[in-house]
């Protein structure tokens, strides 16, 4: 962990890779199930998923702690 942000967790890890590995792990179901928004349930894509969550600061913070608390679960 860098140092000079020793409180943020996701600091070097771009918005793409948090939703590429959360679909990897989980799939679009299971986090449609979880965040219920459509670029997760109709259609999904990591294009329209950035493209949303860029936008939307409430449903990035939601999926960030997903990615979180996966990455937590998964160290144990």
């Amino acid at each position: 962990m860098n140092s000079s942000h020793p409180n943020d967790p996701l600091h070097g890890i771009t918005l793409e890779t948090v939703v590429r590995r959360l679909e990897a792990h989980l799939g679009w179901h299971e986090l449609g199930n979880r965040i219920p928004i459509r670029c997760f349930t109709h259609q999904p894509s990591v294009k329209s998923a950035l493209t949303f969550l860029r936008k939307t600061p409430w449903a990035r913070a939601k999926v960030e702690a997903i990615f979180l608390a996966e990455r937590l679960h998964e160290n144990r």
